[in-house]
């Protein structure tokens, strides 16, 4: 299982969000490269890069810093999501050495828009599904749907979707624990690889994912994304990755 670090771009900076309300931010770094540098020297095997202002404004705001990175570290993989909304944005970013391009608000308003991206460039779409209280949210989550996660990602299931990252939008940034009911619950439910996201804390939390990793579910959890913690120091995200390693 991977971990893999969060880099969220807000303004040009690296900045958490809790519970991904703009007006509650830290930035921990004005300098995105070399975040991105650092968490590949502490063995980062793939990185999870967010446009915030991108995901509201339903465009690009940070591309060129992410192409930066992408140029920076060629050899690291590397998933971007925000404010991805066509076929054009995620060529360009695929163009530029991002590996995988995230489809989120999209992928709840128009769900065929994911078929369409997956067979235009296959191998490297992830979809994005982000609920609060089982609901899916959009738009840099300022809005919660009434399409059920679940049932969402059972739609997509023959597109060819790489994988999907599940983030509990409650937990996202809180500290507090992943959910991980609710991941394995959407995990079991279909045969597209999860990726966990929101509350991964504290080595208990990758311990319990790789608990019910292959075990439990069906597609699997391959990997939990992680930001606030490693940030702050409360999950060392060396000694994470080892221990998946050992697993």
């Amino acid at each position: 299982m991977l971990v893999i670090p969060a880099i969220d771009l807000k303004d040009g900076q690296c900045v958490r969000l809790r519970q991904g309300r703009m007006e509650d931010s830290t930035v921990f770094s004005d300098d995105p490269v070399q975040t991105a540098t650092h968490w590949k020297e502490q063995g980062a095997r793939r990185l999870h890069l967010v446009d915030l202002n991108g995901a509201f404004a339903g465009e690009p705001v940070n591309g060129g810093i992410v192409k930066e990175i992408a140029a920076a570290h060629p050899d690291l993989p590397l998933q971007i999501g925000g404010g991805i909304r066509d076929l054009a944005t995620i060529e360009s970013y695929l163009n530029a050495g991002v590996q995988y391009v995230i489809i989120g608000t999209q992928a709840v308003k128009h769900p065929p828009f994911v078929a369409e991206a997956c067979k235009a460039f296959p191998g490297h779409i992830i979809v994005g599904l982000d609920a609060k209280d089982g609901w899916v949210a959009t738009h840099g989550w300022a809005e919660v749907s009434d399409v059920n996660v679940v049932d969402l990602a059972q739609q997509f299931a023959d597109d060819g979707v790489d994988s999907i990252i599940y983030t509990d939008i409650a937990r996202d940034g809180m500290m507090q624990g992943v959910n991980i009911e609710a991941t394995v619950r959407l995990a079991s439910s279909s045969s597209i690889p999860v990726i966990a996201s929101g509350g991964v804390s504290r080595m208990e939390d990758i311990v319990e994912l790789l608990k019910v990793a292959d075990t439990e579910t069906g597609g699997g959890i391959m990997g939990a994304i992680t930001g606030r913690a490693i940030y702050e120091g409360a999950l060392d995200l060396a000694a994470a990755q080892a221990y998946c390693d050992r697993y």
